[in-house]
């Protein structure tokens, strides 16, 4: 490595090295509006004051955001300690607090879902469209190396992208081609302190134990630049699958608003098979509305009788498949499905993974949203009469959402049935699953 290099490798990043940065990532707004995850750490800080200082000198606003996880006795008084530098600095900053119980097992992973859950509905309710996250290039080699010992494929040494589209707009990691000692370098330019993680230093986190094996790593040939630049293009790979599978989508599936879908029959046995996989996969993800793909083997097996002509139905990852004709119907399992919820007056919520509503302010009270189910839908056909109804195919109707009232069904949206005017009880009812069909969001939910 030369000096020149060296250098380049600890000097502090410029507002033209950033802006070069997130020209990667545009485009923006006009007058870009971001959300920064700032946990007080080196990192996240001076994300924080190159996205402000980006955001302004185009007109727009960046807030730093700190979930305080309620964990240890001193969270409470570093999230304040944060808030008083950022605003001496004129950043607009807020607290979201992780508030309840916290589970007695595998707490790290509770903790990372509650923290993405408060930021992205922080995000939403906002109307903020960009999350910054501070990941680095260490934190990139760290994570190709963690799922290489897992045995990942493609997707897991990709690692993570720079880009990533949510349910509300885009999480971006700018900084994933930048040192570690380059952020220390532009706090310290700017002669601001942080807080240091003493987790960085528990070995019993694989994390550290990787990360004090980076210079014997790096001593044969496995630096963080040269890992991250591995993880780079593998991520081109992955790309290029995606783009297959975003087309294949778009061709081959019709999502409907009613939470299932439609799939041409045939183009599992057309499709290169890497590309049906991930379009199952993707498939099982939104309609089934959880949160991982199920395991390649039943995926495997599934595909190879999708393939050679479905004989009858299937389950799979929370999901029914049906053979319809020229199509396979895959809709949600009705024993999966959530069980009701009462709505609350005003409330914005999801059901079941697959459905965002918003209860009315003067809806009343005694009212649930829940599955139709299979004597819901027998009830109804009883009173509305089945051809006044929207038809949907037979093995969807149980999973659709129903309003219900003290004397039973009140409204089924998606098959158009509304007794009394109760659907003014819901501003909305919307299909927001978790997952989108492509991992790149080229292919979107059609009516």
């Amino acid at each position: 490595m030369t000096d020149g290099v060296e250098r380049d490798a600890l000097a502090p990043i410029t507002s033209g090295n950033f802006a070069a940065l997130m020209d990667r990532l545009g485009p923006f707004e006009v007058r870009p509006r971001l959300a920064v995850a700032v946990s007080g750490g080196a990192d996240s800080l001076a994300l924080a004051l190159l996205a402000a200082g980006w955001a302004m000198a185009r007109g727009g606003e960046a807030v730093a955001v700190t979930v305080d996880h309620r964990l240890r006795p001193e969270s409470a008084e570093e999230a304040s300690r944060v808030a008083g530098w950022l605003a001496g600095r004129h950043i607009r900053h807020t607290i979201l607090t992780w508030d309840g119980d916290k589970p007695a097992a595998d707490l790290q992973a509770a903790a990372r879902d509650a923290r993405h859950g408060l930021l992205a509905e922080f995000c939403r309710a906002s109307g903020i469209l960009h999350l910054l996250l501070a990941h680095h290039r260490e934190d990139q080699a760290e994570t190709l190396l963690l799922r290489l010992g897992r045995g990942s494929g493609i997707d897991g040494l990709a690692a993570m992208a720079p880009s990533r589209p949510t349910r509300w707009g885009r999480l971006l990691r700018p900084l994933l081609d930048v040192p570690r000692a380059r952020l220390r370098a532009t706090l310290e330019a700017a002669g601001q302190p942080w807080i240091e993680d003493m987790s960085n230093a528990n070995s019993a986190f694989a994390r550290v134990r990787l990360r004090r094996l980076a210079p014997a790593l790096a001593a044969e040939g496995l630096g963080t630049g040269r890992l991250a630049a591995t993880a780079r293009r593998l991520a081109r790979g992955r790309d290029a699958l995606e783009q297959a599978v975003a087309e294949a989508a778009c061709r081959f599936v019709n999502l409907h608003p009613a939470g299932f879908a439609r799939c041409d029959a045939g183009a599992f046995a057309r499709l290169p098979e890497e590309v049906a996989l991930r379009l199952l996969s993707r498939l099982l993800l939104v309609v089934g509305g959880g949160g991982y793909s199920p395991r390649l083997e039943r995926l495997e097996r599934l595909h190879a009788e999708l393939r050679a002509g479905l004989p009858g139905a299937r389950t799979l990852g929370g999901c029914r498949l049906a053979p319809s004709g020229g199509e396979v119907v895959v809709c949600r399992e009705p024993v999966k499905v959530a069980g009701p919820i009462a709505l609350v007056a005003g409330e914005v919520a999801v059901w079941d993974g697959r459905f965002r509503f918003a209860v009315a302010h003067d809806a009343p009270p005694g009212l649930t949203l829940g599955a139709l189910g299979g004597v819901g839908w027998r009830k109804l056909r009883e009173m509305a009469g089945s051809n006044r109804l929207i038809q949907l195919p037979a093995c969807v109707r149980p999973t659709i959402p129903a309003l219900y009232g003290e004397d039973g069904v009140s409204a089924v949206p998606h098959l158009g049935y509304n007794r009394d005017e109760a659907m003014a009880a819901l501003r909305f009812i919307e299909a927001a699953p978790s997952w989108t069909l492509t991992a790149t969001g080229s292919c979107l939910v059609s009516a």
